[in-house]
Formats: C-alpha cells, sequence, structure tokens
C-alpha cells in the first residue's frame, strides 16, 4: 500500500475530523431552513370534485332519424339553439291531416249553427214543434263539440311535431353527444349533455365530525390544481352547504362549496380539495418551493440528518402560495431541509 507523504497527513486528518463533528462539513456551505407551519393556522383538506350546478342530458322524446346533427362536443350554444333535428316527415303529414280535419269540423259547424238560427225563427213564429228545436240546438251543440275536439287533437299533433326539432333549454357547453347522424332516436335515448358553467360547485365528502364542527364563520377555501394562475387554483367559494343526509356506506357528509359567479377554466369532473380550518390539529410543515426535488414520479426534499449531512426524502406536497409549499407527509415540523436543492445534491454526490 502506497504511503501517505508527509504534507497529505494533515489534509486527510482535518477531513476526518469534519466528518466526525456533526455539522462541520456541512454548515458553513449550505443554506438551511426550518420546517414550519404557516401562519394561517392549521387547515385540512379534503378530495373533492367540480360538479355543475346546472346539467341536463336531453333525451328524445319521440322516434326518428337523425337527420341533422348541428353541434359538436365542446361548442357553447344560446338558449333555444337547435341542436339536432330528426326525421318528421310523417310527423308533418299527421299534422297537415289535423288541420284538414279541424277545417271541416269548422264547416259542419257553421252549417249546424245557421240551420239552429233558423229553426229558432220558425220555432218563434210557431211553424215546428218545440221538440224540433230540440233537435236543431242538440245538432248544434254536437257540432260544436266535435270541431272543438278536432282543434285540440290538431294542437297535440303539431305540438309532437316539434319534439323533432331538439333545442337548447339555456346557454352552456355541450360536454357529450353520444349519437350520429343518421342513428335512430328513440324516446328516453339520451342525445346530447349539456352544462351551464357559469354555475359550478365543488363536493367532497366530509367525517360527521368536521362536517358538524364546521361553524358559519369559518372559511371555507377551496382548491382547483388543474387551473393556470394562482388566483384561480385557489379561491374562497360564494356559498357553501352540508347536505342533511349522510352517507350509509361511508357515514359521511357531503359538502358542497360553489363557485364564484365567473369561475373561468374549471369544468365538471376535475380533480379538487376543500380547505377546512381545523384548530384541533396539528399544523404541517412549509417549505420553501425551491427546495423542491422532482425527479420522474418522485417528489422530495434533502433533509439534514442528525450529522447535518442531507439525505434525499420523498414527500407528499399540498397546497402551495407561489414561494413555499406545504408537506402533506414525509416531513416532521421542526426538521430542516436544504433551500438549494441542487447544491445539497452535488455535496451528497461529492461525498459519495
Amino acid at each position: 500500500m502506497k504511503k501517505m507523504s508527509s504534507w497529505t497527513r494533515p489534509l486527510a486528518s482535518a477531513a476526518l475530523a469534519a466528518w466526525l463533528v456533526p455539522g462541520a462539513a456541512w454548515a458553513g456551505e449550505l443554506a438551511t431552513v426550518t420546517a414550519g407551519p404557516a401562519p394561517q393556522g392549521a387547515q385540512t383538506a379534503y378530495d373533492g370534485v367540480v360538479e355543475a350546478v346546472r346539467q341536463t342530458v336531453i333525451a328524445a322524446q319521440v322516434s326518428g332519424a337523425i337527420v341533422e346533427l348541428k353541434v359538436r362536443v365542446g361548442d357553447r350554444v344560446a338558449a333555444g339553439q337547435v341542436l339536432m333535428r330528426l326525421d318528421a316527415r310523417a310527423a308533418e303529414q299527421s299534422a297537415a291531416a289535423g288541420d284538414a280535419q279541424v277545417r271541416a269540423a269548422r264547416a259542419a259547424l257553421d252549417v249546424a249553427a245557421k240551420e239552429f238560427a233558423r229553426q229558432k225563427q220558425l220555432a218563434a213564429d210557431q211553424f215546428i214543434s218545440a221538440a224540433a228545436l230540440d233537435r236543431a240546438e242538440a245538432e248544434f251543440k254536437a257540432a260544436q263539440a266535435e270541431a272543438a275536439a278536432q282543434l285540440a287533437q290538431a294542437g297535440a299533433v303539431r305540438t309532437a311535431s316539434g319534439f323533432y326539432v331538439v333545442l337548447a333549454p339555456y346557454a352552456g357547453v355541450v360536454s357529450e353527444v353520444p349519437v350520429t347522424l343518421g342513428e335512430m332516436a328513440m324516446p328516453g335515448r339520451a342525445l346530447a349533455t349539456l352544462f351551464d358553467p357559469a354555475a359550478l360547485r365543488v363536493a367532497a365528502a366530509l367525517p360527521q365530525s368536521a362536517a358538524m364542527s364546521l361553524g358559519d364563520g369559518q372559511a371555507v377555501r377551496v382548491e382547483i390544481p388543474a387551473l393556470p394562475s394562482a388566483a384561480q387554483r385557489l379561491q374562497t367559494p360564494a356559498r357553501v352547504q352540508v347536505l342533511p343526509a349522510a352517507d350509509l356506506a361511508t357515514h359521511t357528509l357531503t359538502l358542497r362549496a360553489d363557485l364564484a359567479p365567473g369561475s373561468s377554466g374549471a369544468m365538471p369532473g376535475q380533480f379538487a380539495r376543500l380547505w377546512l380550518p381545523s384548530p384541533g390539529a396539528a399544523a404541517s410543515p412549509w417549505v420553501p418551493a425551491q427546495a423542491v426535488v422532482r425527479r420522474a414520479e418522485m417528489t422530495g426534499l434533502y433533509v439534514l440528518d442528525a450529522n447535518n449531512k442531507p439525505l434525499l426524502r420523498q414527500v407528499r406536497l399540498g397546497r402551495s402560495d407561489g414561494a413555499r409549499v406545504e408537506v402533506l407527509s414525509g416531513l416532521n415540523a421542526g426538521e430542516r431541509v436544504a433551500i438549494d436543492a441542487q447544491a445539497a445534491a452535488r455535496m451528497t454526490a461529492a461525498v459519495k
């Protein structure tokens, strides 16, 4: 074995001493921060989903082939806008026949009215008996009833012919069109799904203890991680409601938080969180956002051990205010974290 020269022995001794003394090799070279709670206090997150307050599945009311399809998924439509048309040729012919029957009934009513007027005049001059007048009056009333019946039947046929044109019940966004041009629509079959983007809410299942302890003055925050800006991701709901019925299987209560009108970007089905104040629970630690390490599917932090050596530890993150991020698991309050993750990585690699 090659012996150490006289001038290398002091250097090796100094390096060994730095390694044995906790923090001697790292304290002056690595900036750290102590993980602690956020100033706003403890909060608990509950996973939820974005829902549409107004969402409608438009179904067919009559049978007919789809001859015109005017919308696609994602289209914005106005109230009363035509979505699709069904083959209404047979219905239009039935409506035309009903109109003809109404005209015939009205003509018969006109004849009966004139005949009844003549019979009344003859009865006034005592040329006919009272029985003949009664028969003329009965025939007139029967003609009136027949004309009214034909008019009502024609109106029903005309109303049914309007079912072959599918209209939007309100202004919204088309989220689903499960049919194609030429398909056969049957009564009750779904033709399109429409929702109102101006009225959205977040629903989450809460333990009964958390829901019952939620006071009117406590603030509830809604987080939608998929939205682009921080102001959109974390917002205050316009209205909070706890449904009065509990789920029989999970024994949880549903909390609904209505988003403020005009909240753009959110869509039904998106993942969301509801943050509720939890005064009795310990706050999760927060660390600088620049300290987070992301490698493929792993999210971690360089945490200093008992010897002040940075070790990469996997963590699960929560909310972020831009400069800092909450650590839900993998880190305890009071532990020290390297602020510069790249410097900690280089230092760890050099020791290896």
